[in-house]
């Protein structure tokens, strides 16, 4: 029989639920929640409740999105189709937005291909992507996927989809991270930086 009560030996395993959460950082959580007697517990609760109830997939970009509306960056007037960045997750997407250099609009495919766990095509928002593509707005397509088996799979099927739609198709960079040493990078890092290599001049 446990030391704690049911609800809160409930809670502790729910958040040992999420990602990277042990269960001593659960109970850290947890115990925090309770110090705060009523206030931090009912507003969090709250917060889930509006997220749960109010949060949904743009319907253009397949981002996270308000229910019935566009993502901000779908609704922002100053974005255009004419450059779609192709990620594998609205966490991508942020990473992106972060460095402030892609001026266009996303597609969030939701995932990658991934034929031993089920994942398909037909799993992820590529059917969305393309019908974008054939509104004839998009002039580059740029697939930042994962650098994986997954990722390379994901993006040459849909390389493959785009090719007579007359979209360029581009794909993130590969190669030694900045700051990185050769001495430590893998072969098949060195192997892509070499492929991936551009002109001083440019």
């Amino acid at each position: 029989m446990s030391a704690l009560p049911e609800s809160i030996e409930a809670l502790i395993d729910e958040f040992t639920r999420l990602p990277g959460i042990g269960r001593k950082t659960a109970q850290r959580l947890t115990f925090h929640l309770l110090k705060a007697r009523n206030e931090a517990p009912r507003r969090l609760a709250g917060v889930l409740e509006r997220v749960a109830a109010d949060i949904t997939f743009c319907p253009r970009c397949n981002n996270l999105a308000e229910r019935g509306e566009l993502c901000g960056i779908c609704a922002d007037p100053r974005r255009t189709d004419e450059t779609i960045c192709v990620v594998e997750a609205p966490t991508d997407l942020l990473a992106i937005e972060r460095t402030g250099i892609h001026s266009g609009t996303y597609h969030v495919l939701g995932g990658a291909i991934n034929p031993l766990e089920g994942v398909g095509p037909e799993d992820l928002a590529i059917d969305g992507l393309i019908a974008r593509l054939r509104e004839g707005e998009t002039a580059e397509l740029i697939l930042a996927v994962a650098a994986t088996l997954d990722g390379d799979t994901t993006a040459l099927y849909i390389a493959r989809l785009v090719g007579p739609l007359g979209v360029r198709v581009t794909r993130l960079a590969r190669g030694i991270p900045m700051g990185g040493d050769l001495e430590y990078a893998d072969e098949h890092t060195i192997s892509r930086a070499i492929q991936a290599r551009v002109a001083l001049d440019d």
